[in-house]
């Protein structure tokens, strides 16, 4: 029986690599996947995802208009019916509500499990969209846990920097790499505001 799994963590946990690795086992053994990451997300190169580690993939860029079921059921007819085995989703964290929607028909009406990977919540500790939804949707809810970038404790949280500083406002989605955001622990998160 198909499920929707929403995998979360902080930045540098490896959540695209997990994607990576997954869509590979799948494929190992013939079974083809589908592969949706956020067209807003810049930082690999367009219609693909990319590990911090250097790997990529091919993924189908998706944006706030996109119907990820229909998507799906398209997909499904261009290869003539064959059967899709799992569907993958990156940054999840940037779906809007109904795409969530869209995510819960395609696990309960095509029988296909969906695994979404992102953020739990965002530089102000507040839920993004996405997870906020895929948080209350989800079979199955599973941390990918990493390090604080300052000590050996788990990181939870992310701070968001600006010219080396550490800020707490600002747009809730701006997009960046480690020069931007660092993992953090609760304890270290709330030193760098004192």
């Amino acid at each position: 029986m198909a499920q929707l799994y929403y995998k979360y963590g902080t930045m540098n946990s490896g959540k695209s690599f997990e994607i990576i690795k997954v869509a590979h086992n799948y494929e190992e053994q013939e079974k083809p996947v589908i592969i949706f990451s956020p067209a807003i997300d810049t930082r690999s190169a367009v219609k693909e995802i990319g590990s911090r580690v250097g790997m990529t993939r091919p993924a189908i860029p998706v944006d706030e208009h996109t119907n990820l079921y229909e998507s799906v059921i398209s997909l499904q007819s261009i290869s003539h019916k064959k059967r899709i085995y799992c569907i993958l989703i990156d940054e999840a964290q940037f779906l809007k509500r109904q795409q969530v929607l869209e995510l819960t028909q395609i696990v309960d009406e095509l029988n296909i499990p969906v695994m979404a990977f992102g953020l739990k919540n965002d530089f102000q500790n507040k839920l993004f969209e996405g997870s906020y939804n895929l948080l209350i949707y989800a079979d199955k809810i599973e941390e990918i846990k990493t390090i604080c970038w300052y000590c050996d404790r788990k990181a939870t949280m992310v701070i968001r920097f600006s010219e080396g500083a550490p800020v707490n406002e600002g747009v809730q989605i701006q997009i960046g790499g480690n020069d931007e955001y660092k993992p953090v622990c609760r304890r270290c998160y709330h030193a760098a505001f004192v």
